[in-house]
């Protein structure tokens, strides 16, 4: 094959790939945290998937419609750039899991944290061991991630009642990108399950649903979004 011909090959597989590249589908996967201390991480098996298939049909993504489950200390997390928390107790991080998880979201990785009753001061203790410098900010209601495809005046909506305190919304950032997001006194994990589970009405779900879908829509548009 002489210059000429290798040089039109060169150029018709650059155009190729640029071509795949504006064409392929972006697809990925969500995985939902495995942690030890005896909270249930299992808590919820209805929602993930439920938010996924919301997701797929609202916001057009292509997420897989089955989320994997990954422990917080294995290398495996670095597969999935969303990781969801979540259960009722106590959460204990070893020293090996605040690195693994500390190295995630310091190289573009975003935890999504929902208390689902009874985990708070849990979280707030090993959050600190990850970001030992830092306290969780309250995200005020201009923030981005409530005014997404789907808008929230009121910041986080209250999903389910639990001791009658307002829903709030805590970020922890890394070089001015919200890395974690701790949503507390909202549940929204409970408003993403299928219905039957907690009897929520339509309008509620909808509003678990589409504050769910504004994170994940924020935590894919990490790079562009500024605390």
């Amino acid at each position: 094959m002489n210059t000429k011909h290798l040089i039109a090959l060169f150029f018709s597989i650059c155009i190729g790939i640029l071509v795949y590249s504006f064409t392929a589908p972006s697809s990925y996967s969500i995985a939902v945290l495995k942690y030890n201390g005896g909270g249930d991480w299992y808590a919820n098996p209805t929602s993930v998937p439920n938010l996924i298939k919301f997701c797929n049909k609202q916001l057009k993504t292509d997420i897989h419609p089955t989320p994997g489950q990954v422990h917080v200390g294995s290398e495996e997390i670095f597969n999935y750039p969303f990781l969801h928390l979540t259960g009722h107790g106590n959460i204990i991080l070893s020293g090996n899991d605040v690195n693994n998880l500390k190295k995630y979201l310091t190289n573009g990785g975003f935890l999504h944290i929902d208390d689902n009753y009874g985990m708070d001061k849990f979280i707030r203790r090993e959050l600190k061991k990850v970001f030992p410098n830092q306290k969780l900010i309250e995200l005020p209601y201009a923030h981005p991630i409530f005014h997404q495809t789907f808008d929230f005046q009121n910041g986080l909506p209250k999903i389910h009642e639990h001791d009658n305190k307002p829903p709030q919304a805590f970020g922890l950032f890394h070089e001015s990108k919200l890395v974690v997001l701790y949503t507390y006194e909202s549940d929204l994990g409970d408003g993403w399950e299928d219905q039957e589970v907690h009897n929520d009405d339509k309008e509620t779900r909808t509003k678990a649903l589409q504050m769910g879908a504004n994170i994940i829509q924020y935590a894919f548009n990490l790079g562009d979004q500024a605390h």
